[in-house]
């Protein structure tokens, strides 16, 4: 014990002699010593140096939380390219889309300048292109070829006319009848109705015209009394040309004149072509 206490009075002497440094070193030495340890008082810091130190800590924190952030910097300027990059590629994508888009409007638009429509009905592209040939024509010229038209033929192409070209064309047609179609305009409806009219107008006129013309033809009195008026020999040669085409005709017709007239143009016709003469008496006299 006595060794250790003798080492303790000395190191105090030594610290004691010696200066700040030199006592401080050897009491951070001392103070590793197990036992020693426990009777040597600590080192004395020097303020300047505990200035210094703690500069240096403080430093090196900075340098460590620098570090740190230039790290997150160079981690988020990565994520930053890596975002241009995906944008870049996004824009590229929607670019080519677009341009597909594009492409594939660019007839639509063609045909839209042009004044036509690539899904228009083809029975309204036909009534507009009618309308509008009519409408380059002068007023004076289209009107009378109009009011060939049934009513609502008229009041189709004109509703599919400008305005100014529909006034124009009813000025020059017959008063009462630019009347009855400017009321037929006043009430006109959707252009599949007014087509629906148009057609229906057009068939039942042609209906009317076919039986108007069914119904003009000669009647059985003017049947007889014009074969009656021809020379025997003259109808026997028409109805023996007839029968090769008609034979119900030629048996109508014989049956309409008076006796004195058949027995003519049968004699006229045995004479001609015994055989069909032969055939037509044998009919005349079954029916």
């Amino acid at each position: 014990m006595i060794p250790i206490i003798f080492t303790v009075v000395l190191i105090g002497v030594l610290l004691t002699l010696f200066n700040v440094d030199i006592r401080n070193n050897m009491l951070e030495f001392a103070d590793k010593i197990p036992i020693v340890r426990n009777w040597v008082p600590d080192p004395v810091k020097d303020p300047e140096k505990t200035k210094l130190q703690d500069a240096k800590d403080q430093v090196k924190s900075a340098n460590a939380t620098i570090d740190e952030l230039k790290s997150k910097l160079a981690s988020k300027d990565a994520d930053l390219e890596k975002s241009k990059e995906e944008k870049a590629q996004q824009d590229q994508k929607l670019k080519s889309v677009q341009e597909q888009l594009d492409s594939a409007q660019k007839p639509a638009e063609n045909a839209s300048a042009d004044g036509t429509d690539p899904n228009a009905d083809p029975y309204e592209k036909q009534i507009k292109d009618l309308a509008k040939m009519y409408s380059d024509m002068s007023p004076s010229k289209a009107a009378p070829i109009m009011q060939n038209m049934t009513m609502d033929e008229m009041v189709q192409l004109l509703s599919a006319m400008k305005n100014d070209n529909r006034m124009a064309i009813l000025a020059k047609m017959d008063p009462k009848m630019a009347a009855d179609v400017s009321m037929k305009l006043k009430d006109a409806v959707s252009s599949s109705d007014l087509a629906i009219a148009a057609l229906q107008s057009r068939i039942d006129k042609d209906t009317t015209t076919q039986k108007s013309a069914s119904t003009s033809g000669l009647d059985k009195s003017q049947i007889s009394q014009t074969f009656a008026s021809m020379p025997a020999k003259s109808a026997a040669g028409l109805l023996l040309s007839t029968y090769k085409i008609s034979p119900e005709k030629v048996l109508t017709i014989l049956n309409s004149v008076d006796d004195a007239t058949r027995s003519g143009i049968l004699d006229a016709m045995s004479t001609q072509d015994a055989k069909t003469t032969a055939v037509i008496l044998n009919k005349l006299m079954s029916k």
